[in-house]
């Protein structure tokens, strides 16, 4: 991760720690402490991964003699001793697995809120009854009893200099090493002596999971006028290294009125050198980290834009030069004061130092060319979780491991730093375009259902803001627990990290469009398109037609009406490099599989999944503006009902 050139004063954080103004109760933590450990360089976390000493390893690719192995172990009361995690030595990197399938993704029941400032999330009162002081001195007083790990780092973006701490067991190694590898880390010689905890800290004590919380995923978080503590209580990092943070930022945002955008962003360049910055924003499953992923192609190279589940009929495409990537932000980006003051385009930084990125969807050699090369010869070792390996061998991508006899783990993930990313962008970047993605299930007679939605659909700013309020979760999403049926991720699709309340996040969505106008709005789906297989297809084709666009307007001409209000405009038809696109995979009406009794029913639960999920923001705090747009939308408006709330240049003029 970059560092700031100026010059510092800095001091040896092993050495000097009580130097800076910590908690009083870190202070403790850490002089009890049998011993601390204290990162100088990445080699280091992944040796104490192993259970190993700094600088013990030939981290050599292709070293096929270290056949290292070890368990995450701890003696719990009552239990004894309980593995939470298997560590094994790559050729590649490390291989982390969880013995348990419910710790191989997040849970998104785990957030609870320790402290008694205003939100809407379950408090520890509630879920617990009794107040988190006992628990939390507990946690502290187990962590006084290990060696541990320190990690000071910056939440978000360096310059921006939010500083945070990661204390956890040595043991847990691996997870200190994931945490530095998605939110960087300062190493311990090279800590500025004005660190504060701005962000906040993570404590990790696995044994309390069992002790206290039934074996479940739980994280608490307890937030004070200045920054936040997290309590994470499970070593999947999804819910505390990577939504933790994200926590931290949000906590942030709400205290200085801005956010971070849960959101991947890339510039596509297309064969004649122009380029567009995507914005793609969605609940988790939603095709975040598939914006920056290049286009599939077929063994012959044609692109497969979907098979019909009924006729089983497919339709192809011909792409001979699709656009080169720029990739810019994975899953959260910093929409930062600093970054848009002034500006009319939305301007973005991204948050993290490394990228979460899951695997589901490649299921065998050949499916992402760029990303299998990528992590067989990465130039440092990688982190791979829930994949299969043999000691002593590489881990293929492709090879997951199981929950069960025969079913694949939904959820396999890769820590790639963002340093090891082909044309990686850094910096703030404006956005030309935010598109959000929704994941929808197959949709014809015998299955009428919600996935209505056509290739493209271009929305104004008022429902835009409703889709950033409603974030449906949709169709079969894998990366986290329990997603039956049409759920909703909430405001701006981050609502399950964040601890306050809706109200608050919903008006800094609003100001965040309304004082950024020349970025427009588009509404993408994955997976199903009516009665098609689609995947991501729909979205690495709307990337490729968006970027040949570039900054031009449609024409009242190209764009008509959808028959659902919520879904805004269609284009009549889409053309790539001489191409049409099936007009099927843009007017899911005009399927015979379904036609319109389908199309109508899926719009009926459109409507009526909005209007439940926004009834719970029309609180008197929420922003005027906000409120006659939802009220709009429970009285069924139309497109020019939503345009005139905020004006906003949809066609040329």
């Amino acid at each position: 991760m970059s560092r700031n050139t100026e010059t510092v004063d800095v001091l040896n954080f092993k050495k000097d720690w009580s130097h800076l103004d910590l908690p009083a109760h870190v202070i403790e933590v850490l002089s009890a402490a049998p011993a601390l450990f204290v990162p100088e360089c990445r080699e280091d976390l992944l040796n104490w991964a192993l259970g190993r000493e700094a600088g013990a390893t030939d981290w050599t690719l292709g070293n096929r003699e270290d056949k290292g192995e070890y368990e995450v172990a701890f003696e719990v009361p009552t239990f004894g001793r309980v593995v939470e995690a298997t560590v094994t030595k790559a050729r590649n990197g490390l291989a982390v697995n969880f013995p348990e399938p419910a710790m191989r993704r997040r849970d998104p029941d785990a957030m609870v809120i320790g402290d008694a400032l205003p939100t809407d999330k379950p408090t520890y009162l509630q879920r617990f009854g009794e107040s988190f002081d006992k628990t939390r001195q507990k946690t502290l007083d187990w962590l006084k009893t290990q060696e541990l790990i320190v990690v000071p780092f910056y939440a978000g973006p360096d310059d921006l200099r939010y500083g945070a701490l990661l204390i956890c067991p040595k043991r847990a190694g691996f997870f200190a090493g994931a945490l530095a590898d998605l939110q960087g880390m300062i190493p311990g010689s090279e800590v500025p002596a004005d660190f504060r905890l701005t962000a906040g800290v993570q404590f990790i004590a696995p044994p309390l999971r069992h002790t206290h919380f039934d074996r479940k995923q739980v994280v608490v978080h307890a937030r004070c006028g200045t920054h936040q503590e997290i309590y994470a209580y499970n070593l999947y990092p999804g819910p505390s290294a990577k939504k933790g943070v994200y926590s931290l930022l949000l906590d942030i945002g709400e205290r200085e009125g801005w956010t971070t955008n849960h959101c991947a962003a890339v510039g596509a360049v297309t064969p004649y050198d122009n380029q567009l910055v995507i914005m793609h924003e969605g609940a988790s499953g939603g095709g975040k980290s598939e914006m920056t992923e290049h286009i599939h192609r077929m063994e012959d190279g044609r692109l497969l834009l979907g098979k019909n589940v009924v006729t089983g009929e497919e339709r192809t495409l011909v792409l001979p030069e699709a656009c080169h990537l720029n990739p810019m932000a994975d899953d959260m980006a910093c929409a930062h004061p600093h970054y848009n003051e002034g500006k009319t385009k939305l301007h973005i930084a991204d948050a993290e130092a490394g990228w979460f990125v899951r695997v589901d969807h490649i299921k065998r050699y050949g499916t992402a060319p760029q990303l299998e090369r990528l992590c067989i010869h990465p130039k440092k070792p990688l982190i791979f979780l829930n994949h299969h390996i043999v000691p002593g061998g590489s881990v293929q991508i492709w090879e997951h491991i199981e929950d069960a006899p025969g079913k694949p783990c939904p959820n396999p993930r890769i820590i790639i730093p963002r340093d090891m990313i082909e044309g990686i962008t850094s910096g703030p970047v404006a956005v030309n375009i935010r598109s959000f993605g929704v994941r929808c299930p197959p949709t014809h007679k015998d299955s009428p259902q919600y996935g209505i939605v056509g290739m493209l659909h271009v929305l104004n700013p008022a429902l835009a803001w409703l889709w950033r309020l409603v974030a449906p979760r949709g169709h079969a999403n894998p990366s986290i627990q329990d997603t039956k049926g049409m759920q909703s991720e909430g405001v701006g699709s981050y609502w399950a990290f964040c601890t306050g309340r809706r109200v608050d996040q919903a008006n800094l969505l609003l100001r965040q469009i309304v004082e950024n106008t020349d970025t427009r709005h588009v509404l993408i789906p994955n997976q199903y398109i009516g009665a098609w297989k689609v995947g991501f297809m729909a979205e690495w084709i709307a990337r490729e037609y968006l970027a040949r666009r570039g900054s031009a307007r449609f024409s009242r001409e190209q764009l008509i009406e959808s028959p659902c209000a919520l879904l805004g405009y269609v284009p009549k038809q889409i053309k790539v490099e001489g191409s049409m696109i099936p007009p099927v995979l843009l007017h899911v009406a005009s399927q015979r599989e379904g036609g319109e009794a389908v199309f109508d029913e899926g719009a009926r639960q459109w409507r009526e999944f909005f209007k439940r999920e926004l009834a719970p923001f029309l609180t008197e705090d929420l922003d005027p503006l906000g409120r006659k747009i939802i009220q709009a939308c429970m009285n069924d408006a139309t497109q020019e009902d939503y345009w005139q709330l905020i004006p906003h240049r949809i066609f040329k003029d």
